[in-house]
């Protein structure tokens, strides 16, 4: 059967949601999905890894009043936490599609694939359309090393059945450092392995090395310089080999390297489509090599961080721009970005490095806040912020936040940025008090 439509977006993500959405009410669209509504974030991402993030942020506000309050320590129980999150991660693929759907959007439920520029193929239907919106985001990457097919990812971790003993994950990004934080307060015993001595490589390095050691403090072991080339099963368990390393026993092995595009079975070169081993590449516009096809989310090669709220920001972009709403190219904001361990560790703007290149122009202060009232009173074992300024106007243009509240600390300063707002406008602002907010005018000055 052949189907004609405005726009067909391929992928339900939020990107593709919130283009798919911007534009259904003034156009015929569909939107195409071969798994599970609503892309990774909701359903094997962000939201069920911060569900089971919260016995985390639990665990450590108890641990750290021990002896100050609390006298018995918490104990996850992991079947108990899974059931609670399948709970509310369950129902969202319906509710995405549902949603889709109330909106007048024709929902396909199968694999795309390009026929020619302005065609595709889902199962034994072609469908047309004057544009596409190509949101079929990334999924963990895989080391090809012998006895990979042993190797488990982040999906996997987010559905176990039952914590085990020991758990190992192979990497040293945000992914690594977030599912050994959740494993390591449920009572596992956490290994991180990494191929050099430098985690978290898009963060400030003064401050990583202060969250492995805190980590580290919590009970997970890192081997860094640690280049895993064999994995092998035993009876009951894994084994890790690496050059001049002890080899490593661990009950599973998860990997963590990064994330590869969802581009493999599109075709693109038949819908003149160029992409690299990023992704798909676009223009300032979000738009393909085939200008009537455009992409977004983390199906891109780009520099621009591959977040859940950057991609729903391209999305919408891209539902205004269709509809001739803008003719502008595209423009970010500054974009914060969080790495959910203990403590967590955040950051936006400019970094600090990236200001030590550039001395004329930029200022860093670095604050300890650990003796900070917001921190002091529930006992944090370690609070410091970088502050980047620039020299010239005075204004907020970066910062880092090392602590338990720096997912929210660090949305007050993208705000601040965003805003252009000087030290002097942020110290007229009144904020209850006592508060992460209540602190901004001292941080900024």
């Amino acid at each position: 059967m052949e189907k004609i439509f405005d726009v067909i977006v391929i992928g339900s993500g939020v990107g593709g949601m919130a283009a798919a959405n911007g534009l259904a009410a003034g156009k015929k669209v569909a939107i195409v999905e071969n798994d599970l509504w609503g892309g990774t974030c909701p359903n094997r991402g962000c939201d069920p890894k911060k569900v089971l993030y919260s016995v985390v942020e639990a665990k450590d506000a108890v641990t750290q009043l021990a002896g100050k309050g609390f006298s018995v320590l918490p104990q996850v129980d992991w079947p108990e936490l899974m059931s609670f999150k399948e709970s509310i991660i369950n129902p969202m693929s319906k509710g995405s599609k549902d949603s889709l759907q109330r909106a007048g959007i024709e929902t396909i439920i199968g694999k795309a694939k390009f026929i020619n520029k302005n065609t595709i193929q889902v199962n034994e239907d072609t469908l047309t359309a004057e544009k596409f919106i190509v949101a079929t985001g990334a999924r963990p990457s895989i080391l090809p090393i012998e006895g990979k097919e042993h190797l488990l990812t982040s999906a996997d971790f987010l559905s176990l059945s039952d914590m085990p003993k020991t758990v190992t994950f192979i990497g040293g990004g945000y992914v690594a450092f977030e599912l050994a934080t959740i494993a390591n307060a449920a009572g596992a015993e956490v290994h991180i392995v990494h191929h050099n001595d430098r985690p978290l490589k898009a963060f400030d390095s003064e401050l990583v090395k202060d969250i492995v050691h805190q980590l580290e403090s919590k009970g997970i072991t890192f081997h860094f310089n640690m280049d895993t080339k064999k994995i092998e099963k035993t009876n009951d368990a894994f084994i890790l080999t690496a050059e001049n390393k002890d080899p490593l026993l661990t009950d599973l092995v998860f990997c963590a390297t990064g994330r590869g595009p969802n581009i493999e079975e599109l075709d693109l070169e038949k819908a003149g489509v160029a992409y690299d081993k990023k992704g798909i590449q676009i223009n300032d516009y979000l738009q393909t090599s085939n200008k009537d096809i455009f992409a977004c989310g983390d199906v891109l090669s780009k520099s621009k961080e591959k977040l859940t709220p950057v991609a729903s920001f391209e999305g919408a972009y891209l539902a205004q721009y269709l509809a001739k709403e803008t003719t502008e190219r595209i423009k970010y904001p500054c974009i914060p970005t969080v790495i959910y361990s203990s403590p967590k560790l955040a950051q936006t703007g400019i970094t600090a490095q990236q200001a030590a290149e550039q001395e004329n122009k930029y200022k860093v202060s670095t604050i300890d806040a650990t003796s900070w009232f917001s921190y002091h009173r529930v006992n944090e074992p370690i609070s410091k912020i970088k502050i980047i300024t620039n020299l010239e106007t005075g204004l907020l243009v970066g910062a880092t936040c090392l602590n338990e509240k720096a997912d929210e600390l660090i949305n007050f300063m993208s705000l601040l940025i965003n805003q252009s707002m000087t030290a002097e406008e942020t110290a007229q602002l009144i904020m209850a008090y006592p508060s992460i907010a209540s602190d901004l005018g001292s941080l900024y000055k």
